[in-house]
């Protein structure tokens, strides 16, 4: 979905997997300092927005993920993870029941595939699902925001902010009313800075919950069998990840930041040293210079100096090893 947000003067198309809306309007750190300070919103309208009615929405939605829903009280934010029947993470659903539906948005054009999955586990319950990202918008209030919400609109009410589903048609005439409009890469920094992993960044085709710290936020260690449930519980109970996501503080004298991918050594091994990890996401941030997360492997002393391709990266603790 493209945005018309990207009318809005100064506005610069992201690329890659937010693509549809605007990285920035012109100004990365002025955006971040507003939303820092409570101001504005991000326009994330990019994202796949789906709806689940009926009467047996949430004791289904209990049966099928992560998190345990079957008596979430109206209006309370969520989050919640689908798995693989060994446990990996293949979405990452952001949810909110307003009394009569439940409210999600997931990643970019992932909303496909995933309401296949649920479309396929209906069975004889008594839920309709459906994919409302073309007439539904998702704007992202950041905490602190006095903004009033629009009439009608569900709101995921997190620390983080609000998340709010604006009918599409609206999101122009909200934004004139609402601004300044701030960027994506200004909400990314943000989100490396909280810590907060994201599913095709964070992720790969291995990833298990534990390793990205969601254990707690998006997956309720007491409640009955879904899929992927076992290797949760075994790990859990009997063992530590393979890996750990961890925060890192970037060379402020390098032009470029790391991208996703890029490997992570010792820095006492250099370049040439065996790869123990990659950057997972990285940003510039308004007051803490070049940052990044990146997922390295559990037995990495937390006290190591690493680098990030060339880039020297301090590490702070995400994830315990």
């Amino acid at each position: 979905m493209k945005s018309p947000l990207l009318s809005l003067p100064g506005a610069v198309p992201a690329e890659g997997r937010d693509e549809g809306v605007a990285a920035h309007y012109g100004d990365l750190f002025r955006e971040q300092r507003a939303l820092a300070d409570g101001n504005g919103f991000v326009d994330l309208s990019h994202r796949g927005v789906i709806t689940v009615t009926g009467d047996d929405r949430l004791s289904w939605l209990h049966l099928l993920i992560t998190q345990h829903v079957s008596d979430l009280a109206p209006n309370q934010a969520t989050e919640a993870l689908i798995l693989s029947a060994n446990g990996h993470i293949e979405h990452a659903m952001y949810l909110v029941d307003d009394g009569t539906t439940v409210w999600m948005h997931v990643e970019p054009d992932s909303q496909g595939d995933l309401i296949a999955y649920l479309e396929s586990m209906k069975f004889f319950y008594r839920v309709e699902v459906a994919d409302r990202t073309g007439d539904t918008a998702v704007v992202h209030l950041p905490a602190g925001s006095i903004a009033e919400t629009p009439d009608g609109a569900a709101v995921r009410e997190t620390p983080q902010g609000r998340d709010l589903f604006l009918p599409r048609a609206d999101l122009e005439a909200y934004a004139a009313a609402h601004g300044p409009a701030a960027g994506i890469l200004a909400y990314e920094a943000l989100r490396v800075e909280g810590h907060r992993p994201r599913v095709g960044f964070e992720t790969d085709h291995r990833t298990i919950p534990h390793e990205l710290g969601w254990i707690g936020s998006a997956v309720h260690l007491q409640k009955g069998c879904y899929r992927g449930q076992e290797t949760v519980a075994r790990v859990h109970n009997l063992g530590k990840p393979p890996r750990r996501l961890v925060f890192l503080h970037l060379d402020g004298s390098e032009v470029h930041l790391p991208g996703h991918g890029t490997p992570v050594r010792l820095a006492a091994d250099g370049q040439e040293g065996r790869q123990l990890g990659f950057v997972t996401t990285s940003a510039r941030h308004h007051e803490l210079g070049p940052i990044a997360l990146a997922l390295v492997k559990r037995n990495v002393a937390v006290d190591a100096e690493l680098l990030a391709g060339d880039t020297a990266a301090a590490q702070e603790t995400v994830v315990e090893p």
